[in-house]
């Protein structure tokens, strides 16, 4: 998929990400958004996955470390085809297999049931650890938010995986410097992110998470180091594609309205229709 067509499909699944939290009148629009370009490459480009096997044991692996942003990660799934994009309209609601969080038993794609913060990078290390004792070549990936990476499991998973060498694995850090209660570097702060990644013996690439062009750069780069684990730092845009949502704590965990549902779907819209015209 050449950078524009994985451009509309970001913008698809930004579409979706406000359709589901609409709908339940409830979610985490914010990191879902900033990390809309990170799923999309994830899913559409960067790994072997096949929406019709989804448990093709040599399937690459996907956690969801910052399982509260599930609304991102579903909207992705149902456009790659894993099931109907209408489904997106159940997100949260009593009956449905779309839960706030991932449920690896309920939906199919999800390789992790997350949304403890801070526990989902261990996991992606015990899959990683067992492609190698496996001798299977599939890789893990694992979605940490920069206020996430304040809970200290996920410094002891960096640690393992770094003294384990388990190059197999690439963590990608949302870095969108807002969390809950406000930036993360006022409320915790995590920086420098990369020198202490690289403390646990990561290599480290540090990129615009939200530009495709440096999103493929730093997978490629990440899939060619051997003998070390790769981080992937992605600075991105809190509420990216949504003008009203961007840089703002408040949409951390907040549904829109009917008017600000219309409005970010009409700015949707007309995205997509731009990107139709080039």
């Amino acid at each position: 998929m050449d950078k524009l067509e994985l451009q509309k499909t970001a913008v698809e699944v930004r579409k979706g990400v406000i359709e589901g939290v609409h709908a339940a009148k409830a979610g985490h629009p914010g990191g879902s958004l900033s990390a809309a370009d990170i799923f999309t490459y994830l899913y559409f480009e960067e790994m072997k996955v096949d929406p019709k096997n989804p448990k093709d044991p040599d399937r690459d692996r996907f956690v969801l470390s910052k399982g509260h942003t599930a609304p991102g990660l579903y909207s992705t799934l149902a456009q790659r085809g894993y099931f109907p994009r209408e489904d997106l309209l159940t997100l949260r609601h009593t009956g449905s297999y779309l839960q706030g969080h991932p449920d690896m038993k309920h939906i199919p794609g999800v390789d992790m049931s997350s949304g403890s913060l801070g526990q989902g990078l261990s996991a992606a290390c015990g899959m990683a650890l067992g492609g190698k004792l496996s001798n299977k070549d599939y890789r893990v990936y694992a979605l940490c938010g920069d206020g996430e990476i304040q809970e200290g499991q996920i410094w002891e998973a960096a640690m393992f995986a770094g003294f384990r060498r388990l190059d197999n694995l690439c963590v990608i850090v949302d870095n969108n410097n807002l969390q809950i209660d406000g930036p993360v570097d006022k409320v915790c702060s995590p920086y420098p992110i990369d020198k202490k990644f690289e403390a646990f013996n990561f290599h480290v690439i540090n990129i615009d998470g939200n530009n495709f062009d440096e999103i493929k750069s730093a997978f490629d780069e990440a899939k060619a180091v051997k003998g070390v684990p790769s981080a992937i730092i992605a600075h991105t845009v809190k509420g990216k594609g949504v003008s009203f949502m961007e840089n703002q704590v408040g949409w951390h965990g907040k549904a829109p309205n009917d008017d600000e549902y219309a409005a970010a779907m009409e700015e949707l819209r007309k995205a997509g229709e731009a990107l139709c015209q080039k």
